[in-house]
C-alpha cells in the first residue's frame, strides 16, 4: 500500500461513517510517520481502522470498503474495520500518533501509531508476519531498539512475555543474522 492509498482509505472511511478523526492501527500505520517506507513494510493491502470517536461504527467501514466490497475491487486495496481493542499497545500510546491530513484525505484526519508503538504492539501480537515486519523496522533504522525496549516494558501483558520481547530485541540488535523469536 502506497501513502496515497491509505490517505484515499481515510478519506473514504471518514465518508461512510460521517466520523472526522480515523485511527489506524495495523501495520499501514507505518505511511503516517515513514511516508516512503521500505516495499518490505508495505505489502498488505489492507489498513486496520476504526473512528476515534465512535469505534462502534468500523462495521461500517468493513461493509462500505472492506473486503471483497466494490471500494476493494475497484482499487485493489481496502479497509479493515476494527476495534481499538485489536492491538495491544503500549501505555501512552495515545500521546504519541502521527497525524496525516491533507487535501487528499479532504482534511480528515487519519491517525496512525508512532513506530515504536506499532513495533511493540507487533511484538505483543507475535505472529511470524509480525516479527519479519520488525526485523524490517529495525533494520532499516525506522524503530530503534533502546526505545522500543522502553515500550515494550509498558506493555499490558505478563512479566514473562515483557522478559521474552526484550530479550528479542537485544539479541536483534547485537547481530548480524535473523534471531529465532520466543
Amino acid at each position: 500500500m502506497l501513502r496515497t492509498e491509505l490517505e484515499h482509505l481515510i478519506r473514504a472511511a471518514a465518508a461512510v461513517t460521517n466520523e472526522y478523526e480515523i485511527m489506524v492501527i495495523g501495520s499501514q500505520s507505518i505511511l503516517g510517520a515513514v511516508p516512503n517506507a521500505p516495499q518490505d513494510l508495505l505489502v498488505s493491502m489492507e489498513a486496520d481502522f476504526f473512528p476515534l470517536h465512535r469505534p462502534d461504527l468500523a462495521d461500517v467501514i468493513d461493509g462500505a470498503i472492506g473486503e471483497g466490497s466494490p471500494f476493494h475491487d475497484r482499487f485493489g486495496y481496502y479497509a479493515q474495520g476494527v476495534g481499538p481493542e485489536t492491538a495491544i499497545l503500549p501505555s501512552g500510546w495515545e500521546q504519541r500518533v502521527v497525524k496525516i491530513q491533507n487535501a487528499n484525505t479532504d482534511l480528515k484526519i487519519g491517525l496512525c501509531l508512532d513506530p515504536h508503538d506499532l513495533a511493540a504492539s507487533k511484538l505483543a501480537a507475535g505472529r511470524e508476519k509480525d516479527w519479519a515486519f520488525v526485523e524490517v523496522m529495525l533494520a532499516h533504522d525506522i524503530a530503534d531498539a533502546a526505545t522500543l525496549t522502553n515500550r515494550i516494558e509498558t506493555l499490558p501483558v505478563g512479566a514473562d512475555k515483557v522478559a521474552r520481547l526484550k530479550a528479542w530485541v537485544a539479541a536483534r540488535e547485537n547481530s548480524a543474522g535473523r534471531i529465532p523469536h520466543p
